[in-house]
């Protein structure tokens, strides 16, 4: 099943995509909310980002052959860090390319979104507290990032978490899929779940230890080799084989 958010006269709603309609709900998923009478078009309906994040976890040089890439031993836990909320941006959205940076960089990544409170849980039940599987581009200021050796800033800008363009719920293997991503129709990465250092249920179970995490929250998996550079007027497309593609333009700073 695919979950989305909606604008609907201006307010978030959660609906339940079938068949190209959009049925909303009575409120969202982990509240049981209940499909209501009467459906949207798919086609011309105003995704938001598919999830309420308190906070966003993110995992850093987390596939085999990325780390390999960058010249750099293999984690033997998990690289946490953190996006701000006010970083996501809808699907269809535009990267705003910051001033302060001339490196900024995509990096397609699975991403997921919590349904049950998850707080010290085994890595054996912690697929059970996702409520669904998205797409995301992990936006980074390389040069920001590489010159301050945080993660704040680097990766803070507001519009630098793309995620979407919805969640699917019935994904039984998260380390059997595929990333792709394409910056003008040109593939540019494509990495197997598989090659992850840490599986998806031990960077939950990892991350329930330090934080809880709430309903709504979204958690990101890092990303396979081949990151490289964005510039004005791209257009990035990351598809994720049974989960969807996320599309999302790049523009320049406004004028000051």
């Amino acid at each position: 099943m695919r979950l989305c958010r909606v604008e609907v006269g201006g307010t978030p709603r959660w609906g339940r995509i079938e068949d190209e309609l959009i049925t909303l709900l009575s409120a969202p998923p982990w509240l049981d909310g209940r499909p209501l009478a009467g459906a949207l078009p798919l086609a011309g309906a105003r995704l938001l980002p598919p999830c309420e994040a308190s906070k966003i976890v993110c995992v850093g040089l987390n596939y085999k052959a990325h780390a390999e890439e960058q010249g750099k031993a293999l984690p033997v836990e998990p690289l946490l860090f953190l996006k701000a909320p006010s970083a996501l941006l809808a699907p269809g959205g535009d990267v705003v390319l910051p001033r302060q940076s001339s490196q900024v960089e995509y990096e397609g990544e699975l991403a997921l979104v919590i349904g049950r409170r998850a707080r010290h849980v085994r890595a054996a039940d912690a697929l059970a507290h996702v409520l669904g599987y998205t797409c995301l581009d992990d936006v980074s200021a390389r040069d920001i990032q590489k010159r301050e050796k945080v993660y704040a800033r680097a990766k803070g800008f507001d519009t630098f978490c793309p995620v979407g363009p919805w969640l699917e719920t019935g994904i039984a293997d998260p380390q059997a899929l595929t990333i792709e991503l394409r910056v003008n129709g040109a593939l540019l990465q494509r990495g197997p779940t598989s090659d992850q250092i840490f599986p998806v249920a031990e960077v939950i179970a990892f991350i329930s230890e330090i934080m809880t995490l709430e309903p709504g929250d979204l958690i990101t998996t890092g990303t396979p080799p081949g990151v490289g550079p964005l510039v004005a007027g791209d257009q990035v497309e990351v598809e994720i084989a049974g989960i969807g593609t996320l599309r999302h333009g790049v523009v320049a700073p406004p004028e000051e």
